[in-house]
């Protein structure tokens, strides 16, 4: 990921936001310019975001893509989760509407060289949520789907890792399932995009 060596107030992001051309997250100070997704991670997102909008369609839930960013900490740091599902009332951050606060679930699809920075950098952010309940996590480049549970009641988590077709996510606070088949959707990991060109 790109960085900028500036430091900023959350002010002074939010107001470049609004002007630039291209979606940056903001951590402590700093501004980090989103990297661009494969095919393969944009099929996935629109699998999940579609999979959820649909099943979800006559629950008091809302599912947002990643065009709505997140507060994620008093302190003021900002993200663009690839999916977030909000249920009840939308609380937004004071005084603007494009930046949530409350979601129950949050889904991040694992571009090339973000595995990390989504694993453990966003968690820490992302487990100071109140509202959270599930945190999912889903690989890009590899059928593995890590999903990461609140503890009723805790700031425990517990984790599931599916990577079999068959296996499904279960989403507790949604009384989902949803079969990784389906999350996967249209892509092949067998695929070798250079004999694509030839």
């Amino acid at each position: 990921m790109l960085q900028e060596k500036t430091r900023y107030t959350p002010e002074e992001y939010l107001a470049r936001e609004e002007k630039a051309d291209y979606k940056s997250e903001y951590y402590d100070g700093e501004i980090v310019m989103m990297p661009g997704g494969t095919q393969d991670h944009s099929v996935i997102a629109v699998n999940i975001t579609s999979i959820l909008n649909t099943a979800l369609e006559r629950k008091p839930c809302k599912v947002m893509n990643s065009d709505m960013r997140l507060l994620v900490s008093p302190r003021g740091n900002y993200t663009y989760p690839d999916t977030m599902i909000i249920c009840g009332r939308t609380v937004f951050q004071a005084g603007r509407k494009d930046v949530v606060t409350n979601p129950i679930v949050i889904v991040e699809v694992l571009n090339v060289g973000t595995h990390e920075h989504d694993w453990i950098d966003k968690f820490k952010l992302y487990e100071q949520i109140d509202s959270l309940r599930e945190y999912v996590l889903i690989d890009s480049e590899r059928m593995v789907t890590c999903l990461l549970r609140r503890k009723e009641d805790t700031r425990k988590w517990l984790i599931e890792v599916m990577n079999e077709p068959t296996e499904a996510l279960v989403l507790e606070s949604l009384q989902l399932e949803i079969p990784l088949s389906r999350i996967y959707a249209k892509i092949d990991f067998q695929t070798d995009p250079e004999s694509d060109s030839e």
